[in-house]
């Protein structure tokens, strides 16, 4: 499993939104498997997003892609966006006991 990072301003979340929920079943088929958006403390059309991708090719070409390339101008995102492809080393999971 892969995950994806992307990190990009939106000139109006609720429009950006209802363009990304649009696109679920083009992602799941492109490999996406989950995903959270976070946005920022102060400012909600600041936009991260952490995903799992069935594979580091398929998440490769999925970004790279025209289509989504057109489908976030279609979304409003601004400017370029940034993009990371990570591997989980390690991960500590907490719970009421610790």
């Amino acid at each position: 499993m892969i995950h994806v990072l992307v990190h990009h301003e939106v000139a109006d979340y609720p429009a950006w939104r209802s363009v990304f929920d649009a696109a679920h079943e083009w992602r799941t088929k492109n490999g996406e498997r989950s995903c959270r958006i976070f946005h920022g403390a102060g400012n909600v059309n600041d936009l991260t997003m952490l995903f799992e991708w069935e594979s580091l090719e398929s998440a490769r070409a999925f970004m790279a892609s025209e289509e989504l390339k057109a489908r976030m101008a279609k979304a409003g995102v601004k400017g370029q966006p940034r993009i990371e492809l990570l591997i989980e080393m390690h991960t500590v999971r907490r719970s009421a006991a610790d």
